[in-house]
């Protein structure tokens, strides 16, 4: 693609994923319009809404799995690796805010947040063999509550860059988790 129409294409994607998570009956040509693009533009790419959605799904989970090969949840300190994720994650949670729900009704999108959810797993293991978390928690809880953290980290900290929501996030979770 011409580099204009890739700049338009995540313009679409990205006023898309805002404009569904605030009404999810949006319609195209209301995207289009806010996005400064022509609606047939939008409709030579998209079919409809629903497609115009799988594409916004399939670059937010494109953006999460950067966000995690970055962090090197497997490799990098943990304290390191937390924060980078934490921020990336932000962003992302930031840049695309669709509703998870209905993205995870679609195997294939479920699948590959499986995967990454299965990752931050492994690596939320690994945080307490190392005793950076607490072992005596129910397996599973940090996990759940590090992603109701970054979800609200992503809406409730506007003012703040990704890696100051981070610094507070990283801060919050360690408190109440570590050892």
């Amino acid at each position: 693609m011409r580099a204009d129409a890739v700049r338009n294409l995540e313009l679409v994607l990205t006023t898309g994923a805002r404009m569904l998570a605030e009404d999810p009956a949006t319609s195209i040509a209301a995207i289009a319009a806010e996005a400064g693009v022509d609606r047939r533009t939008v409709y030579r790419r998209f079919a409809g809404r629903d497609e115009l959605l799988a594409a916004v799904y399939q670059a937010r989970l494109d953006a999460i799995e950067e966000a995690v090969a970055a962090a090197r949840l497997r490799e990098a300190p943990v304290p390191v690796a937390l924060h980078r994720y934490v921020e990336g994650i932000i962003g992302v949670n930031r840049k695309w805010p669709v509703e998870l729900k209905r993205m995870t009704a679609d195997p294939a999108a479920r699948e590959r947040r499986d995967r990454v959810v299965e990752e931050v797993e492994v690596f939320l293991r690994r945080a307490t063999a190392e005793g950076f978390l607490r072992p005596d928690l129910p397996p599973g809880w940090p996990g759940a509550v590090l992603g109701r953290l970054l979800h609200l980290g992503g809406q409730e900290l506007p003012e703040l860059t990704d890696a100051q929501a981070a610094d507070v996030l990283v801060d919050t979770f360690l408190r109440g988790f570590g050892a």
